[in-house]
């Protein structure tokens, strides 16, 4: 294997390159990404770039010796196109064919978007960052779309800038399909208990000039927009491939997609054997982790591939709560609090799926205590044996 191209220079696609020279690969590694920009950290967009508290240069994922120490054929600023597995090549805006031997797609996703919302901010890229915190002025009206974590952390972040913020949510309960009811309504509270407006069993069909329209024909006024209900994989560019898509680049177990094609991060729809479950996660620690493996099974013989089975971990900051959560909460059958108290936003709440422990989350509690949970959950822990039957269940 000579060539190899990684399309997709954020946490995952970095992760890939990094993975495959260190594992010895010594050939072209073409790494393509759509932004100008080298690879960078988005987490923080939602919160220390919003917020102002962190300058950009302190977003970059590697400093640009450690990029040019890797020795990449870097395409930034032109995206993949298109891809012909007949003649393994990936097709570039500019219109260059690159060819590959191996290839990774690691592309990510994209805001969904509301009829009329041109007007809108979307919180994606640094330049999303950048435009709104321009403006978030203290009195500055912000209509959020969509209470999930992004929305919530914005909301946060703006109402510490000073703005009036309203968020608005068609479930009853924010997040309740993820992390439970009763754990919702706790996150929920501590906007309620900071002055945000939070609107919830709303639906909005349209973002116009001076707001966003709901179904019932109201308008919500607003000065600015952020629309935060969800994303899209980017798969589009493989629509005449031969690759298989289905609300992500569908992989097996060692997250290949095709004989030599393999996907990472965002945009991989894979089967965790832990969980017995197909799910794409978009989380930046499972972009990273799944990069490598990705890299790795690219590289090994077919009988030495490994497959990829990490317990997913995923972390919010919202006001003074710090979230953590390790596992897959998704679809979950019973939720216990075994540690804390939810009145109180510092807990930890664990999760059961079928007949085993799944997940865990905490609220306000240091990583110790909730960093046992994860071992508990890798060695597929019954959940007789995890939680006590005296824990408190949350619905």
């Amino acid at each position: 294997m000579r060539r190899v191209v990684v399309v997709g220079a954020s946490a995952a696609g970095l992760a890939a390159a990094e993975t495959l020279r260190r594992a010895g690969y010594d050939g072209t590694l073409t790494l393509v990404g759509d932004e100008p920009r080298a690879p960078y950290d988005r987490p923080p967009l939602s919160k220390q770039i919003l917020s102002g508290e962190w300058s950009t240069e302190r977003l970059p994922l590697r400093p640009r010796t450690d990029l040019d120490a890797l020795g990449l054929d870097l395409r930034l600023g032109s995206a993949a196109t298109g891809l012909d597995m007949t003649d393994r090549t990936v097709c570039l805006a500019d219109g260059e064919q690159v060819p590959y031997d191996g290839l990774i797609v690691a592309t990510g996703v994209r805001p969904r978007r509301l009829p009329g919302d041109g007007g809108a901010h979307v919180l994606r890229t640094l330049d999303d960052a950048l435009a709104l915190r321009e403006r978030l002025k203290p009195g500055c009206r912000l209509v959020v779309v969509g209470a999930g974590f992004l929305g919530a952390e914005a909301a946060a972040v703006a109402w510490g800038l000073g703005a009036r913020v309203t968020l608005l949510e068609p479930a009853p309960v924010p997040l309740a399909h993820a992390v439970g009811t009763e754990v919702g309504q706790v996150l929920s509270q501590a906007h309620l208990d900071h002055g945000v407006e939070l609107r919830t069993g709303v639906t909005v069909t349209e973002v116009t000039d001076g707001g966003v329209r709901l179904a019932d024909g109201e308008l919500v006024e607003a000065d600015e927009v952020l629309v935060a209900i969800g994303s899209l994989p980017n798969t589009e560019w493989l629509t005449d491939s031969e690759l298989p898509v289905g609300d992500g680049v569908v992989c097996d177990a060692y997250c290949a997609a095709a004989p030599g094609v393999y996907a990472a991060g965002d945009v991989a729809r894979w089967d965790n054997p832990l969980f017995g479950t197909s799910m794409r996660i978009e989380h930046r620690t499972n972009a990273a982790e799944q990069g490598m493996a990705a890299a790795r099974n690219l590289l090994a013989a077919p009988d030495a591939r490994r497959p990829f089975a990490p317990v997913p971990y995923f972390w919010s900051d919202q006001y003074d709560m710090k979230i953590q959560a390790y596992g897959y909460l998704r679809g979950h059958d019973e939720v216990a609090v075994v540690d804390g108290d939810l009145a109180e936003r510092r807990f930890v709440a664990a999760y059961r799926t079928g007949e085993r422990l799944t997940g865990a989350l905490a609220v306000g509690m240091p990583p110790k205590a909730v960093r046992g949970w994860r071992q508990a959950i890798a060695g597929g822990t019954a959940w007789s044996d995890a939680v006590p039957a005296a824990g408190t269940e949350a619905a």
